[in-house]
């Protein structure tokens, strides 16, 4: 997509639009982009509480709410999240008998640290009908803690909605650094992952696209999607395979093989053991 910031009735539209052109696909599970329904570069705090809302009772994650019911969808999407009299940079995730929980992004990016609290919600995974649902937001996905933690707690498939920007020394014509990382985390943590970006320019910053589904090999099983034009891409994946097939070979498994003699299991993480 490509959210306006300050257009929140129009990014809404927009995201519903897209939500039922992918349900004519087939899409069951459906992913959105970084604060798809507020825009991302606020020019201060005062623009981001304007444009935020309470979760789930606002009228955003409402409207969502109707269109995964009507169509029996599940749905993680970014959002400007209000509550009390802070702000939080928010992921949503939704289902077809409505509202199912919210993760708070954890690691805040650049100015983000001016509008909005860290997340205090650690790395929730979501236990649905499709499979057990992690999602993180941009930033988090430089930290290999935000993958293995959720892998831990049973995430089959990892939804990233994310604003990604360009990064220093890029070399033309390879993958995005984002993209590296993220299928890197899929492989050495057996989990399918999506990464939802935004394309365009706002406020003279530049997004970079290329959103991404892949296998719990590593492999992209969808996209990279174009670096800047509004897209959907599609990938069939049976969330099984993740847990599935986190032995290798007779000697050595993903998660079995981590040395806890050395280093704590959860990495000192207050959080439930569940792979």
């Amino acid at each position: 997509m490509e959210p306006i910031v300050g257009e929140k009735e129009k990014n809404l539209w927009r995201s519903i639009e897209a939500i039922k052109e992918a349900v004519t696909q087939g899409a069951k599970l459906i992913v959105l982009s970084e604060l798809c329904n507020s825009g991302y570069v606020f020019k201060d705090r005062d623009e981001a509480w304007e444009l935020s809302e309470a979760i789930p009772e606002g009228a955003t994650c409402q409207a969502w709410s109707d269109v995964a019911a009507e169509h029996q969808i599940y749905l993680v999407a970014g959002i400007n999240e209000r509550e009390d009299d802070r702000l939080y940079n928010s992921a949503v995730v939704i289902g077809p008998k409505g509202y199912i929980g919210t993760y708070r992004k954890v690691h805040l990016w650049n100015e983000e640290n001016s509008f909005f609290e860290p997340g205090n919600l650690d790395f929730p995974v979501f236990t649905t009908e499709i499979g057990q649902i992690g999602t993180l937001i941009c930033y988090d996905g430089w930290f290999s803690e935000s993958y293995r933690l959720s892998a831990l707690q049973g995430a089959d498939i990892i939804c990233i909605p994310t604003n990604w920007v360009p990064i220093p020394g890029q070399v033309e014509n390879r993958e995005a650094m984002a993209n590296i990382l993220v299928m890197a985390a899929a492989h050495t943590n057996s989990l399918f992952i999506a990464a939802a970006d935004r394309v365009g320019v706002e406020r003279q910053q530049p997004f970079i696209g290329q959103s991404l589904i892949v296998s719990h090999t590593g492999w992209s099983i969808g996209g990279p999607a174009s670096p800047d034009k509004e897209e959907i891409i599609y990938a069939e994946a049976n969330l099984a395979d993740a847990k599935q097939n986190r032995k290798w070979n007779k000697y050595n498994h993903i998660i079995g093989d981590r040395r806890t003699d050395i280093y704590d299991e959860m990495l000192g993480a207050k959080v439930t053991l569940n792979s």
